[in-house]
């Protein structure tokens, strides 16, 4: 049970990623963010720089998006993707790993893509998407090896776009196979203050949600 409202907040990344998103409706997300004091603001890459504006000075981290949602772009892409928001002010960027990449085994090519994004970020927080719902315990267990490697900071469960989002399970068993190398940021169908607590006490360190007012007022 999180104790304060407060610390719940610390927690969350205020989400606005769906593709009719209007520069009214992240205007509010802004506000909500400060009225609580959310982590950071996830958008996406074509708003961070009106976000950045609208939280300067707030504390609270803007983020964004990266090969989202299918994670088959090309590096090169997903490189300028992230150039572009960085030089836009992004402090946090959330890459979807090559998934079928990943599935087929090329594993050299998903981690030195990841080594790629993460030598642009330079000490700002890179989160690898991982799309759980596609993958087998070893694979978990391997996507933790890969990104740990590459140097990510956090692996991720969900883009909230596949067929199902965060479970516990998944925070439980990424949070043992990463063994303290990485952090975890559960995201994807996060609705209730209860489905939040559950997550942070199988330990996530993060959760992506566009429920975050709902959350808060309980």
């Amino acid at each position: 049970m999180i104790d304060k409202i407060s610390e719940l907040a610390g927690y969350i990344d205020h989400t606005c990623l769906v593709p009719t998103a209007t520069a009214g409706d992240i205007e509010s997300l802004c506000r909500e963010a400060i009225e609580f004091t959310f982590a950071a603001v996830c958008v996406n890459p074509v708003y961070v720089k009106h976000v950045c504006q609208l939280l300067q000075r707030t504390g609270i981290a803007v983020c964004t998006v990266v090969g989202f949602p299918l994670g088959a772009n090309l590096t090169e892409a997903k490189a300028f993707e992230t150039e572009i928001a960085l030089n836009d002010g992004a402090a946090e960027i959330d890459m979807v790993m090559n998934i079928g990449a990943f599935k087929g085994r090329n594993f050299r090519l998903v981690e030195k893509e990841i080594s790629v994004i993460r030598r642009l970020m330079e000490k700002r927080i890179l989160k690898i998407i991982i799309e759980a719902c596609y993958l087998d315990e070893a694979e978990k267990s391997k996507a933790c090896e890969i990104i740990s490697n590459a140097g990510a900071d956090f692996i991720k469960t969900s883009t909230g776009i596949g067929p199902s989002g965060a479970t516990t399970d998944d925070v439980k068993f990424l949070k043992d196979a990463a063994a303290g190398r990485l952090k975890i940021k559960a995201a994807g169908g996060i609705k209730t203050r209860a489905a939040a607590e559950a997550l942070i006490k199988a330990g996530a360190d993060r959760l992506g949600t566009s429920a975050s007012v709902a959350i808060m007022r309980g």
